[in-house]
């Protein structure tokens, strides 16, 4: 499966800080673009596509994964941006994330893709997968895969880990206890911007 490989910094220029795509910032304070000015008053679409494409990039995910993102979300009760949100936080990458198990979601992404992570004691390499409140995620019992999180555990991507999980570092575990709340979602985006977007998909 095809993943953004372009300038991660042009995209964080364009539409603001994205910490799951990158932890680099940029010298320049002006949005890309030939004259970094935007002259026009921005449309009602292109304000709906940029808090799109902002949920895409920070979360790595293509066109398709983030339309069946939403339609799962808007079958559940409640707020469908807040659900999509919770969704999206829940997966597997972003957990470990979150966890500070990794700088950025791609890092992560390649720690599950390459067997350094279990999931309640069984090895799973599908970034996608949803987490459920209850479930353990730790770094896989081999010299390799805890020396190459402790490294990553010393330059964390965030700060804050969110109140919905636990990190214990000596065992480089992780407990999920619950469902995120909107506070603490990294992004800064309106979400039913989004929800707009897809309303006539």
């Amino acid at each position: 499966m095809s993943r953004y490989r372009g300038p991660r910094l042009k995209i964080c220029r364009r539409l603001g800080n994205l910490p799951g795509l990158t932890r680099k910032t940029s010298k320049k304070q002006a949005p890309a673009g030939e004259h970094g000015q935007r002259l026009r008053k921005p449309s009602e679409y292109s304000l709906r596509l940029e808090e799109k494409q902002k949920l895409k990039f920070n979360y790595g995910l293509h066109e398709k994964q983030l339309l069946r993102y939403v339609k799962t979300a808007k079958k559940v009760q409640g707020s469908t941006g807040l659900v999509l949100l919770q969704i999206l936080e829940m997966r597997l990458d972003n957990t470990i994330f979150r966890l500070g198990m990794a700088p950025t979601i791609p890092s992560a992404r390649q720690l599950i893709n390459h067997g350094h992570i279990l999931v309640n004691n069984k090895h799973v390499s599908i970034s996608s997968y949803q987490c459920k409140p209850g479930d353990n995620v730790q770094v896989k019992n081999k010299k390799s895969s805890k020396n190459l999180v402790e490294k990553y555990m010393n330059f964390p991507g965030l700060s804050n880990i969110p109140s919905h999980l636990e990190m214990d570092k000596s065992k480089l575990l992780g407990q999920i206890n619950g469902i995120i709340d909107r506070e603490w979602v990294a992004l800064q985006l309106n979400e039913l911007l989004v929800v707009e977007y897809y309303s006539r998909k």
